[in-house]
């Protein structure tokens, strides 16, 4: 069976209707605008791998639109907030875009991803975290 429209054309049709912000854009953001609300999408090992960005929520990119969905049995409320723009990220900016284009199929608006990814994020020598002392500062988060 021949693909008739492959992973970049995907890709494309989800860049035309999402919002994308550079690392510079999001960076300026931190720590200033409360509705900021990043989420990496990227698989576990990526993060065990690689490391983290502070503050990030970790929403499994086979899981989101589970966890987006309040019909749901995964249903995680966070995700409910129409105060927060969720930025989603992954590890290139292929797999985020496409999220982002799912979940405004779903009919989320508050919703956007960077353009290049924990790649680009880590390339432009911003605020990172190793997935341990993520994990930590998670679970004080949570108490």
């Amino acid at each position: 069976m021949p693909i008739t429209n492959g992973f970049k054309a995907l890709i494309a049709e989800a860049n035309a209707v999402i919002t994308t912000y550079s690392v510079e854009q999001v960076r300026a953001r931190l720590g200033q605008d409360p509705r900021l609300q990043l989420v990496d999408i990227r698989d576990p090992r990526e993060l065990e791998r690689e490391g983290c960005v502070p503050g990030a929520l970790h929403a499994p990119r086979g899981m989101l639109e589970f966890w987006v969905d309040p019909e749901s049995p995964y249903f995680k409320p966070v995700f409910a907030d129409e105060d927060k723009e969720f930025v989603l990220f992954c590890g290139g900016g292929w797999r985020s875009a496409l999220s982002a284009k799912a979940l405004q199929e779903m009919g989320m608006r508050n919703v956007a991803h960077i353009d290049g990814g924990f790649g680009a994020w880590k390339k432009a020598d911003a605020p990172m975290e190793s997935y341990e002392d993520h994990k930590a500062a998670h679970a004080q988060r949570k108490a």
